[in-house]
């Protein structure tokens, strides 16, 4: 088997503070990653001011707000792709709207990473399919319907290399939610390579699994401290653990996938090791079903739209709805909203539904 490509998913861990940002690299780069990957985030192209609220160490407070805490302007992430570069890592990173991704195209990407809530975000993946670069297509909360239309998307925009990363939208995910049987089954139907995007917490089992499984690469939360109060710090591995993760990976792959195979049940149970392969359909997994549609992108209402008042396409948002608001139409519907007469009123933030056109 050939040693998968290991990321380490920086993510928004250094919390705009670049002394810490160079230090998440150092220590990824020493921890064995072959990659170090960041957020380049702005709140208004996630989320409305009106989306709930998430649990921090600090107490309860806006999700809109902590994304908005973490914004830094384009020399930040100049600034950590050089770090990188002098720690001889790639860099990587995730763009979540226009500004963002033109913020990433300024730093002439290697390739370019689209989360699992943006896989339907169609002018977003129009925009980085034209820069021909490769692409890493995380496939959480996501249908092969809708893994079929981002590929479509990103293929007629111009990119030909595609990793598609099976991930589980839930933080932290169950290991037995990964049905990582359905790796070969997709690099199959879709002719792409694949790896995994894992949020489970166990550092060995989900990894040594997917490698045995035919996973190429491998992504997994990196933190400097589970305390340290960035948003995807407790799901994160530390430096240790992550370490540990990168040998074993580097060992393991020296073995063939059914010796692999049998160290992993001695280890685990072959019961668990059997739930953690599943039935390989690809499905929505339990822990993430009850948010499909929520943390998906759809069309949303940027301000107040009146009963009868025509759609301008400059107040119709393309955003994740998460736990309060109401989902709205997929992005791909844009361009036939706009225009068209409200039904009746569209409270700001909600989405925009079919019933709400006349």
């Amino acid at each position: 088997m050939k040693k998968p490509f290991i990321i380490a998913e920086l993510g928004t861990s250094h919390g705009g503070d670049p002394v810490k940002a160079r230090e998440l690299i150092a220590a990824a780069a020493e921890a064995g990653a072959d990659c170090v990957k960041c957020q380049i985030v702005y709140a208004d192209e996630i989320l409305h001011p009106k989306t709930g609220t998430v649990r921090l160490p600090g107490g309860e407070v806006s999700l809109y707000q902590a994304f908005k805490d973490l914004e830094k302007p384009p020399e930040f992430y100049a600034m950590m792709r050089e770090t990188a570069e002098k720690r001889r890592v790639r860099f990587l990173a995730s763009p979540f709207g226009p500004k963002s991704a033109r913020i990433l195209r300024e730093l002439d990407p290697w390739a370019v990473k689209i989360a699992s809530p943006e896989l339907n975000y169609t002018d977003l993946l129009r925009e980085t399919g034209a820069w021909g670069v490769k692409v890493f297509l995380s496939t959480g909360i996501s249908t092969l319907g809708d893994i079929e239309e981002a590929l479509q998307t990103l293929r007629a925009s111009g990119t030909a290399e595609i990793t598609l990363l099976h991930c589980v939208t839930a933080y932290p995910a169950p290991c037995e939610d990964y049905n990582l049987r359905v790796l070969p089954h997709i690099a199959g139907i879709f002719g792409a390579e694949t790896g995994v995007s894992d949020h489970s917490l166990d550092p060995l089992l989900v990894p040594l699994t997917a490698l045995a499984a035919g996973g190429g690469v491998l992504e997994k939360h990196f933190c400097l401290s589970r305390k340290d109060g960035g948003l995807d710090d407790p799901i994160a591995l530390v430096p240790g653990d992550f370490a540990r993760m990168c040998r074993e990976l580097a060992r393991a792959s020296e073995l063939d996938a059914a010796a692999l195979m049998t160290e992993l049940s001695a280890a685990y149970g072959r019961e668990r090791v059997e739930a953690v392969l599943g039935s390989g359909v690809k499905s929505l997994s339990p822990a993430e079903r009850a948010n499909y549609g929520r943390t998906n992108r759809s069309l949303h209402a940027l301000a107040d739209i009146p009963r009868g008042a025509a759609i301008r396409a400059e107040a119709v948002g393309v955003l994740r709805s998460e736990k309060l608001l109401r989902p709205g139409l997929p992005p791909s519907w844009k361009e036939r909203v706009t225009g068209r007469k409200a039904r009746g009123d569209i409270p700001a933030g909600e989405g925009i539904r079919f019933e709400d056109l006349a």
